[in-house]
This record gives structure tokens, sequence and C-alpha cells, in this order.
């Protein structure tokens, strides 16, 4: 959700509104009520906290709880912007923010797509993305969550042990309004915990982790959490690095996720329209196997990332992306809109009030298949699930497509997980890898990022190793 990140926006209203959003949004009205003729005037502001718990061997070794205000405004005139923004709600603050905002103005340069967004109209999707409990579950309790979770890793094996358990929370509350007629409030919370471990043998060591995400504490899986973080680190002791060969692979739920983060990339609207996207020219083609469908939905309370408006205060929405195969939209903000001759999607994104809006996935996920991991490795002969990589950003090309990033994971054959491996790169083209997806799970795992995971098999993917 938003109010746990920084780079999406607001929700409206709709899920309870608070004493303080009519305040937020009066602060935003006065400073759009100073526009003069012929300049667009937005204001964006916010409030907000987070807790950040770290706990080592029962002990808190690190915490935080920090509250944080500010507004962010943007003028726009003759195709010149300019934006400032300050820490503070005090009312002389603000003026000097606009001040310097119309004085940055004139040290832009002209750009015949400067605008703010219009209204649209498409109606926003009502969710729940406040929780009460959530808002007044005590500090000690939090601590003691992080605890348990540490407790619980190094139940499962002797060779495990934790290097830290965390527990983070966030809330925010924002308004946007602009000129051009966008007005809305609103507020959302959410938290996950995080654990990462170490397991050692034979002066070998490996490292693993886990996390459970919920809109409050009480949703927490917190054996599952700690399970996945012990087996993580405990099937990659013994690793070896493998031999070099073209196999079928399974990218694990998590891989996955990150995955879908790179292929969003190339599907954003602003690289398209500054040619920087392989797929720039392929709408309406196929670009993936027939059953590689990727949405993204910000209106999925499920989505750790759900929100009900975007970064500029348009309706978030449904966008498919790619369905069954063929590419059918870019996300688009309205720069990037405006730009592509097409309309926004809803899908701006911002930094919170010091930064202006850019274009972004706001909530990822693969239309899932039926089956579990393991019976989708019990119909492989010879492969390699994917536990991890390193450098997938840094290791991917978005104009060419190439694809090269380390991994670690396990070789299957037989129709069963067997050696571990490590020290090798797996490596294909974005446009091979998406063609040649042959299943897609039905173990959707919901993640603290823009993206739920799910097992993804690929066939005819190389493995370079010894």
């Amino acid at each position: 959700m938003s109010g746990s990140n920084s780079s999406t926006s607001t929700s409206t209203g709709s899920n309870g509104a608070a004493p303080d959003g009519a305040e937020l949004l009066a602060i935003a009205d006065r400073v759009v009520a100073s526009a003069v003729p012929g300049e667009q005037v937005e204001a964006y502001v916010s409030r907000g906290g987070e807790t950040e718990i770290r706990v080592y061997q029962g002990e808190v070794e690190h915490f935080v709880s920090a509250q944080a205000e500010g507004i962010g405004i943007r003028v726009i005139r003759d195709g010149r912007t300019g934006f400032a923004y300050a820490g503070t709600l005090d009312p002389a603050s603000i003026d000097e923010v606009l001040a310097d905002a119309r004085d940055n103005l004139t040290f832009g340069t002209v750009d015949e797509w400067a605008g703010l967004a219009e209204p649209d109209h498409v109606p926003v999707t009502d969710q729940v993305l406040w929780n009460d409990e959530l808002a007044g579950f005590a500090t000690d309790r939090k601590i003691e969550l992080a605890r348990e979770l540490e407790r619980l890793s190094t139940s499962f094996d002797p060779r495990v042990r934790v290097d830290d358990a965390n527990y983070s929370d966030a809330s925010g509350e924002a308004a946007v309004a602009t000129t051009t007629g966008i007005r809305t409030w609103g507020r959302e919370n959410g938290c996950y915990v995080s654990v990462s471990t170490l397991a050692d043998e034979g002066g070998e060591t490996q490292s693993g982790f886990g996390f459970s995400v919920g809109r409050s504490p009480t949703e927490f899986d917190l054996e599952k959490a700690a399970r996945d973080a012990s087996d993580r680190a405990t099937r990659l002791l013994g690793a070896t690095k493998p031999a070099s060969r073209r196999l079928t692979i399974v990218l694990d739920p998590f891989v996955t996720a990150q995955f879908l983060a790179v292929i969003s990339a190339t599907l954003n609207g602003e690289a398209v329209v500054k040619g920087r996207s392989l797929f720039r020219d392929r709408l309406g083609e196929e670009v993936a196997a027939p059953i590689f469908t990727l949405v993204d939905d910000p209106t999925d309370p499920r989505a750790y990332t759900s929100t009900e408006v975007d970064g500029e205060g348009l309706a978030a929405r449904r966008n498919v992306l790619i369905d069954d195969g063929v590419l059918r939209q870019f996300s688009h903000a309205s720069y990037s809109a405006r730009r592509a001759g097409t309309t926004s999607t809803g899908n701006a994104v911002r930094g919170g009030f010091r930064g202006t809006p850019g274009v972004g996935a706001l909530a990822l996920q693969l239309a899932p298949g039926e089956r579990t991991q393991a019976e989708i490795v019990a119909d492989i002969d010879d492969g390699l699930l994917v536990q991890s990589v390193s450098g997938i950003h840094s290791g991917v090309n978005p104009i060419s497509g190439d694809f090269s990033t380390g991994a670690a994971g396990l070789l299957i054959s037989g129709g069963e997980v067997g050696a571990p491996v490590r020290e090798f790169t797996i490596a294909s083209t974005l446009q091979r890898m998406l063609n040649d997806v042959i299943e897609v799970g039905g173990d959707v795992d919901w993640l603290p990022m823009r993206a739920a995971g799910v097992s993804l098999v690929i066939r005819d993917v190389t493995m370079s190793g010894a």
C-alpha cells in the first residue's frame, strides 16, 4: 500500500474520513486558489509515520519510530515547470514553497507536453486500506512479534541461526488538488515482518530469508515466514558450481516478482516514448506464450501496494498489459500519455511530497495457474529451481532484451529437487523467455513489493557454470 512505501499516492476518503483529512485538503485548496491566470498549480500535501524494529538474539538492536509531513507544489506555465517542497505545513513556509516553485519555473526549459493531469471520470474502486487495529497496535507487541519470529526461525533446524528479525509498518494520509479539477484525500497503512537466516555446516555458510505481510499484525503467518527462511538457507548447503547447459527453469515466486518488475520496466510508457523499450512498436502483437497474462491491479486489496488513486489523483484501475500473450497496453501517467497521443492509465507514481510524478507499475500479478510448485517440479526431468538471483536489473538490456543474471538454486532431476548449485548465470533474452513460458503456478505469494509472486516455468534457458 502506498502508506508503506514512498512511490504511490493516496486513497480516497472512502476508507473512513478522519478530521485531519479536511485539514490537508484545506491546505491544498488554499494553494490551488492562489493560482494566477495562465498557470496550472498542483499541491500534494501528506503526513505519515513508520516503525522499524530489528531484533538480534532477543534484544532490540534497532528501533525507529518516525513521523513526517510536508507539501510539494508544482507550477506549470507556458510549457515550463517549476517545483518546490518543504517538510513542514507551516502556512508561512507553504507560501515560500509556492514562491520558490514559481521562481524555479523561470529556469525550466519549454516542454510542449508539460501539464497537469485532467479528471478522466474513471470511478474509484473503494477499498479498505486503513486498519484501526494496526493504528493502535502497541510498540511492545511489535517487538514481541520480531522476537517470536526470531525464535521460530531457529526451531526447525539446529544448523540455522538468525542474522536479524524485523518488524516494519507505515501509515500515511495525503491530499492532492489541482487547478485542472482534481481533488482527493485518503489514508492507508500496512505492515510486514521479515527475517534473515544463516545456515552453517562444515565451514560453509548459506543465507535465507522469509517474510509475511498484512493489513494488521494479526494477519501474519510467522511460522511460514520462519520455515521459509530456514529452508532457503539449509537447502543451499553444499552447493557447487554446475556444468553449463540449456534446461527448463522454475522461478521461485520471489524471483518471479523480480522478473515481473523487469518486464514492467519495458512496458513503461515513459521508456516507450523515449525509445528505450524493446516493445515500443509491438502493441497488438503476440509477445509471450498464450498462458501469460500480466495485469497491473492496484484495486486488488490483497496486493501490498494496492491503492485507490495514483500519484496524480486519478483513480487507480486494473490494467491488462499482456493478455493471453498479446501486448495490449503500456503504463502511462498524464505526461507520457500526452507524448504518446493516448490517455493516462492511472499509473503515476511519486516519491511523496518531495518528488514530481513519474510512471510505474502499482501492483503487478500474473494470472495464476492451478498447480503447486511441488506438482510442477514432479513433471520436469531436467531442470533448475531458481531460488535467488543477483543483479537482475543491471543484467537486463531493456532495448535489446538481453538477459543475464547470477543465480542460485536446486537442480531438478527426474521430477525431484536435488543438488544445490550456485555461482552460475542464467541467460536468454526477454523475448525468448516470455515466449518460452510453459506454465504459471497457482502458488500466489503476496509480497511486500510491487509484484505478487508465483512459480513460473520457462524452457530452454542457458545455465552457464563450470
